[in-house]
């Protein structure tokens, strides 16, 4: 017997796109879509290894459904059969040659298309950083918007295109997460959150006993004693001769009699507990609550009065002439500090070629360190960034001309184009754009003094979060494609307006991209003159 040649083709074209290895997938969502297509190229080599196996078995069945009907045939009269020279010369050729073949195919590895296409994408997969950086995320968004677990497991989202949940295992690898962090709060609401799906039904391979040694803990961590020796005892009547949870009841009794015989009332033990269970894993400072309430668009709302000094216009910066013939679209976002919003600023068209021109370079968006003087990455600040400039695209030099016509300001000292594009639950917490006094040194080496002033150009949409929030003030401005936003951050006097503390809130729902020009001092003596007074 002749075995037709088993043909097995894995793509391996459809590499990334990108030449760099890996880099902190998760603080970019223009990154991750990568990550997309590379899912896809596995998942068609994997269909193509099935298809190979399935071939094969193919073929091994069709060959014992042959040689059963003749060895069936051969058994009820061997010497008949084999009285047939062609039988008999056919029995020599199956024994010696085609079961070797069988054999061979039978040991045929078809899993080697596969396993050399993982090789060569793994090199580019994410890490456990990239993962926890994402379940990280998640929790912080879960504080920023008062969105309880359940909410979260069940996808249940505003603005959201392709709906998904959480399953039992994952919720249990998010309070593993916050677990490894010593974040007790996250880790017993995940925990929760998975035992509860699991009570209800779902299937899965997390394990009830693994839950509830985690949660039993976390509680215990919280103050709550009564809790965790509820949930270790619900632990035992699953695995009686758990080591650690029959460890941890003795301890959880020794505790509770040692209360006891201090003469503590039961009300105040469990005031005390109640108090205890409530605080989480953060003290909120004021600025924080602040932030968090911006964020979901609770802030403070600006009186009718000062309403009333906000206007929208046609704005030619101030007889520019390439704007006396057609004006843009200008309107008030808040009056002190004031903050401007540009409307149709930007087509989509340079917004593709700006994005285009930054994705290949997107890299880790950094900090100016105060102590070292020198940048680096920080957990407040999740996004990715690039720099362009105006002699590499004549895209960006039009934009940057648009910059300077539209502020008046000298673009020439201004530096570089930054696009940014920002991650799961990609934020920057409230920070300023300026340097202050006690940061003498921080952009001594542009010589170009401090930074006067922010120009924001949104170049996506979100479908919810990601807003620019101010908390010294209130003010929330909201991401809309298209348009920019300015402000200044020093006054005319060149001192440091510290109403201009701002951050960009966590991205709930969508793909965030901006881009900002930073424009210095130099150069504008004449464009924006010293006030006598330190506030003007």
């Amino acid at each position: 017997m002749a075995f037709n040649k088993i043909w097995y083709t894995v793509a391996l074209g459809l590499l990334l796109p990108f030449s760099y290895a890996h880099t902190d997938f998760f603080t970019s969502i223009g990154h991750m879509t990568d990550l997309i297509n590379t899912e896809k190229d596995l998942v068609v080599s994997l269909k193509d290894y099935i298809k190979a196996e399935e071939s094969k078995l193919e073929q091994i069945k069709k060959w014992a459904e042959k040689l059963d009907q003749l060895t069936d045939t051969a058994t009820k009269d061997p010497e008949g059969f084999l009285g047939h020279p062609v039988n008999a010369f056919k029995l020599m050729k199956r024994l010696n040659t085609e079961w070797g073949e069988l054999e061979s195919l039978v040991l045929k590895d078809m899993s080697d298309g596969f396993i050399s296409n993982m090789t060569i994408q793994r090199q580019f997969f994410p890490n456990d950083e990239d993962q926890t950086g994402a379940a990280k995320a998640l929790l912080r968004l879960q504080d920023t918007y008062n969105l309880d677990t359940d909410t979260l497991s069940r996808g249940n989202l505003p603005g959201v295109k392709h709906k998904s949940f959480l399953t039992a295992e994952d919720c249990f690898e998010l309070g593993k997460i916050a677990y490894t962090e010593a974040d007790y709060y996250h880790t017993e609401l995940w925990m929760e959150q998975a035992l509860k799906q699991l009570d209800e039904g779902e299937v899965s391979s997390a394990d009830k006993v693994y839950i509830l040694d985690y949660l039993s803990y976390a509680v215990y961590q919280q103050g709550d004693l009564g809790k965790a020796m509820m949930l270790t005892k619900r632990l035992l009547e699953l695995d009686p001769e758990h080591q650690r949870a029959n460890g941890n009841m003795k301890y959880f009794e020794y505790i509770m009699a040692k209360e006891k015989e201090a003469n503590k009332s039961s009300t105040d033990s469990e005031d005390q507990m109640e108090k205890e269970t409530e605080v989480k894993k953060k003290d909120y400072l004021p600025e924080r609550r602040k932030y968090e309430m911006l964020c979901r668009g609770e802030g403070l709302k600006m009186t009718p009065r000062r309403q009333k000094r906000l206007f929208c216009r046609y704005y030619d910066g101030n007889r520019n002439p390439r704007y006396i013939l057609g004006p843009v679209k200008q309107e008030d976002e808040w009056d002190k500090p004031r903050i401007v919003r540009f409307l149709d600023i930007i087509s989509d068209e340079e917004i593709e070629t700006v994005k285009e021109l930054a994705k290949p370079r997107l890299s880790r968006a950094t900090v100016h360190d105060p102590e070292t003087g020198k940048l680096t990455t920080a957990h407040y600040r999740v996004s990715k960034s690039a720099w362009l400039s105006g002699y590499e695209s004549p895209v960006v030099s039009r934009i940057n001309t648009r910059i300077q016509d539209l502020t008046g300001l000298d673009v020439s000292t201004a530096e570089e184009l930054q696009v940014a594009n920002y991650g799961v639950g990609g934020q920057y917490e409230p920070h300023f754009d300026f340097a202050r006094k006690d940061e003498p040194d921080a952009f001594k080496e542009l010589g170009t003094g401090n930074r006067i002033a922010t120009w924001l150009f949104y170049m996506s949409d979100v479908s919810a979060g990601g807003a620019t929030v101010f908390p010294e003030v209130g003010a929330s401005v909201w991401p809309k494609k298209g348009t920019a936003v300015f402000w200044y951050n020093l006054f005319p006097s060149g001192e440091g307006d510290y109403s201009t503390r701002h951050a960009a809130c966590p991205v709930l729902v969508g793909n965030k991209w901006v881009s900002n020009k930073w424009l210095h001092e130099r150069g504008q003596e004449f464009r924006r003159p010293c006030a006598l007074s330190e506030l003007e």
